[in-house]
């Protein structure tokens, strides 16, 4: 669909929904990665003038992925605890509308590249000073939201509910299964998976997870945090697994000395995110977090390289990302030998 008649579609949509008439007054293509498309929409009416943005399936979404009516439901409920993220603003469930399902969300300032984040001089003041605190607090407010607090059973369920007791064995047998699904063999995952069963550490409490909570999903400027991004892989599941998430090599950009996202030191996180949540990390469990997250991104590099290899969606940005699948495959291997070294 071109912008042209995207636009007409959701002037047309909009004007009934709304009972008034809406006029789109510009609209443009945002960058959306590989499954996701997002239009920067301005909309006028009489009552009002709002900036959006449009976020839709590009054709094909990830393994796990929530659906555009979950993903919305979930920025809702991050957005009630407090969390800084753009305010959701409307939910389209039917496809017919614009061929998929799609939401609006506020649009915010700032930007969210890893090479902007990590390394350009307008953030310098800011990555000195708050950029750490204001990631740990918003990410302690994320994980305020249990499943108990979740009146939606329908998206409680999408949200996988588990226990402490079973949440890192269904983990670990969901990465099997989706390895086996793979039509190649990758003998370095298997044998994570293998030391993963062996040392899974107790879960303190199941809580919300953003399950993709790294840079490049944090819009900022040089005033600070903008807003929290994308929650199409939330689930409840262990507060470590983000933690570690942020924390993971692949996301640091080239600045491997900073752990934490390529901007910040992880027992400068752990504190700030320990004053918010009054809930003390645990390092072992965010290294067991790292390795599972290696594990997991490795086998999602794959998965979309065989998108691309099978012929369901072919695409230069899917072939590039399964190379990385190594890279991964390597990280996890380091981190078990730096656990094994250190007992």
């Amino acid at each position: 669909m071109d912008i042209r008649e995207l636009q007409e579609k959701v002037e047309l949509h909009l004007t009934s929904v709304w009972n008034e008439p809406v006029k789109v007054t510009e609209i443009y293509h945002l960058s959306g990665g590989a499954c996701q498309d997002n239009y920067a929409i301005e909309l006028h009416s009489k009552s009002s003038v709002k900036s959006v943005v449009l976020r839709t399936d590009k054709g094909g979404s990830l393994l796990s992925s929530l659906s555009k009516r979950d993903e919305f439901k979930v920025a809702e409920l991050v957005y009630k605890a407090g969390v800084k993220t753009p305010t959701p603003v409307y939910l389209e469930e039917e496809s017919s509308v614009i061929g998929a399902p799609f939401f609006l969300m506020e649009k915010i300032a700032g930007k969210a590249t890893g090479r902007y984040i990590t390394k350009d001089k307008e953030l310098d003041t800011y990555r000195k000073s708050k950029m750490v605190s204001d990631l740990a607090s918003n990410l302690a407010k994320l994980h305020t939201v249990i499943p108990e607090s979740v009146s939606d059973e329908d998206l409680k369920q999408k949200l996988k509910l588990v226990t402490i007791e079973n949440y890192i064995s269904i983990a670990i047998e969901d990465l099997r299964k989706s390895l086996d699904e793979l039509p190649e063999a990758h003998p370095a995952i298997e044998l994570c998976l293998l030391w993963m069963e062996s040392h899974a550490p107790n879960i303190d409490k199941i809580v919300l997870v953003h399950g993709d909570y790294r840079t490049g999903n944090f819009m900022m400027n040089a005033e600070g945090l903008q807003g929290i991004l994308d929650f199409e892989f939330a689930h409840f599941g262990d507060r470590h697994e983000d933690i570690a998430w942020l924390c993971m090599r692949d996301w640091r950009f080239g600045r491997l000395a900073k752990e934490v996202g390529g901007f910040g030191d992880r027992k400068d996180f752990y504190k700030e995110y320990e004053a918010t949540s009054g809930i003390p990390v645990d390092p072992f469990k965010v290294t067991f977090w790292e390795i599972m997250g290696n594990v997991r991104w490795a086998i999602g590099s794959a998965q979309q390289a065989e998108r691309h290899l099978s012929g369901k969606d072919r695409g230069i940005e899917l072939a590039s990302i399964g190379r990385r699948t190594a890279e991964m495959e390597w990280e996890a291997i380091r981190l078990i030998e730096g656990l094994e070294n250190a007992i």
